[in-house]
């Protein structure tokens, strides 16, 4: 898809980081526009920012870990545009990692925001999108955690690696349709993923708190300091509509991430050599 000029883009977690920018790069090049987002202040403010710059924009509450929501957000955006042809599943929450203990409640949290919300997404949109045969697109946001795991064991790298799986296995199947699939992968973009619980639903427990000075509370400090330094969400929002232009499966942003993903393929493809070999017999 190289021409967005009339079409329609939906974005979850649209009203700030990674997902405003994709409305605003989405509006910038002619596409109408629906930001779906579980906070209300902030989507408010999306939302007007985005009809000031001359947008044909709407915002619609949405918690993406309940299919009900969703299932009306996309019956809103039919109602205002039409047609949908970009589905951006872009709603994502941090979780805690490390080897320290995770309640179920949080893993839960995690997984139904970060793979559920994508689940939920593509079920709604995507017959929305075959139903016009006009092709489209759909975007589902990942992480470098869902190619590597060098922040250790989690749910959120749990989440990411999954959403990296089911996008590749999605494109496959979508292409003959004329739909493409994109999975971004960043590495660390100035966002608030760091304030993730401020929108954490009552019905999964309290935030989970770490004692000063453990490693769980250790890694949040460094993670929330890259964080800030990181990439400006624009930039991003760049490379991911060059690659629906591009009709290309995968966006990365951090170059510099190449060494650790080449240490994690080569030590598969090693495993992969050595049972090619014949087994030892005890």
């Amino acid at each position: 898809m190289r021409d967005f000029t009339g079409r329609t883009a939906f974005i979850t977690g649209g009203a700030s980081g990674i997902g405003f920018a994709l409305a605003r790069a989405f509006a910038d090049a002619g596409a109408n526009v629906m930001l779906a987002d579980i906070e209300a202040d902030a989507l408010t403010a999306a939302v007007e920012a985005l009809r000031n710059a001359g947008a044909n924009v709407r915002g619609i509450i949405c918690d993406v870990t309940n299919p009900a929501d969703v299932d009306k957000a996309a019956a809103a955006t039919i109602e205002a545009f039409d047609k949908v042809h970009v589905a951006c599943n872009n709603a994502g929450v941090g979780g805690g990692s490390g080897v320290d203990p995770v309640s179920l409640e949080t893993w839960r949290w995690v997984l139904d925001v970060n793979l559920m919300g994508v689940v939920h997404g593509i079920r709604a949109f995507l017959p929305l999108i075959r139903s016009h045969g006009e092709g489209g697109h759909i975007v589902n946001t990942a992480s470098m955690a869902g190619m590597i795991s060098g922040l250790g064991f989690g749910p959120y790298t749990a989440s990411k690696f999954a959403v990296v799986g089911m996008s590749e296995g999605l494109a496959m199947e979508l292409a003959p349709l004329g739909i493409g699939v994109t999975v971004l992968c960043p590495g660390f973009v100035r966002t608030r993923i760091g304030e993730s619980q401020r929108n954490r639903p009552q019905r999964y427990g309290p935030a989970p708190t770490w004692p000063a000075g453990s490693r769980a509370s250790t890694l949040a400090a460094q993670v929330a300091a890259l964080v800030q330094a990181g990439m400006d969400p624009a930039d991003v929002a760049t490379r991911v509509m060059n690659a629906v232009r591009e009709d290309r499966l995968y966006v990365f942003t951090h170059p510099e991430m190449r060494g650790e993903t080449e240490q994690r393929f080569s030590a598969i493809l090693q495993a992969m050599d050595a049972s090619a070999a014949p087994a030892n017999k005890p």
